[in-house]
């Protein structure tokens, strides 16, 4: 980590905002190449940065070792002191032009076709694969964090920076989505890496709708609207550790997926519901979910047409 040496990246534009602050458009003033600013205050003490910050900067740098495709690239680490008591720290990523979001937003009526989906949950999912094996959770996947090049590849960004923010959060008023949270985070029970695929079955829905499958305002609205889609879970199932009770929300008639995400094949609606199951246990993993015969049927076919569609979206 880069500690106090003269900043080489002057910013260029204001690229976006959320809960861990401001992001910024930079070129690297020595290769000329733009790059993407995040940092964070880090309350420090006479020992420097807390063990906390090094060491999940230290798990990011070690992932970068691997550069793997769907994954994007964290390329330098700088680190300000700037009071006895605060440090700033910069992290410099690979910067990528767009988001799903933008991306989904500029496709051609009516959307993307069902092969250029497969293809881009295909990639979603092996970035997930790779982090969540080197026991990385992202906690806060959302069509804004997953970006995609011009060429069509898909790249996870902001993983990790849960952990480093959370500790040291700067004291200003975050609105965090409720939208992409999966059911126990939402009722403040213990999570682990499933929370990722529900999000990432969020997105998978959203690709289809282009637009978002849960629109809660509260987090009690987002759990109804959760099990409008997916029924109320028994009360087996219904987490111990929760002061929410199963008898807050009355039985919906819920309809089947389909009447949701219209366009879903037999094969794509089972594989949405697997990731979007109550039960994080029961929850399919990513790698799992690679091998889903909706994901492996016509892999190889119509791959020209992908190509050709990825590249009209500018």
């Amino acid at each position: 980590m880069a500690q106090g040496a003269s900043f080489p990246y002057e910013e260029v534009a204001e690229i976006g905002g959320g809960a861990y602050g401001t992001v910024y458009k930079a070129r690297d003033t020595e290769s000329g190449k733009f790059v993407a600013l995040k940092s964070v205050r880090v309350q420090t003490d006479q020992d420097g940065l807390p063990i906390s910050t090094v060491r999940e900067v230290a798990l990011l740098k070690r992932l970068e070792q691997f550069d793997h495709p769907n994954v994007v690239r964290l390329m330098d680490v700088c680190a300000i002191q700037r009071t006895d008591s605060e440090t700033k720290v910069t992290l410099v990523f690979e910067h990528v032009d767009q988001d799903l979001k933008t991306y989904l937003e500029k496709a051609p009526a009516p959307g993307l076709s069902q092969d250029r989906i497969k293809d881009l949950m295909r990639q979603l999912l092996c970035g997930l694969g790779f982090l969540h094996s080197n026991r990385v959770m992202h906690r806060d996947l959302k069509p804004e964090n997953v970006l995609v090049t011009s060429g069509g590849q898909v790249k996870l960004a902001d993983f990790g920076l849960a952990r480093i923010y959370s500790c040291h959060m700067a004291l200003t008023p975050v609105v965090v989505t409720l939208w992409y949270r999966p059911p126990e985070v939402l009722l403040g029970s213990s999570y682990a890496t499933p929370v990722d695929i529900w999000s990432t079955g969020c997105i998978f829905a959203e690709m289809f709708r282009r637009k978002p499958l849960f629109c809660g305002e509260s987090e009690m609205d987002q759990l109804g609207k959760i099990f409008q889609v997916i029924g109320l879970p028994s009360e087996e199932e219904w987490p111990k550790d929760v002061t929410v009770t199963r008898k807050q929300f009355l039985p919906p008639n819920h309809p089947p997926i389909t009447d949701f995400v219209p366009e879903l094949s037999e094969q794509g609606a089972e594989l949405l519901l697997e990731m979007l199951t109550f039960d994080p246990l029961l929850r399919i993993s990513a790698l799992n979910a690679l091998e889903h015969e909706y994901l492996k049927e016509e892999e190889t076919a119509d791959t020209e047409e992908s190509t050709r569609e990825s590249e009209a979206v500018p």
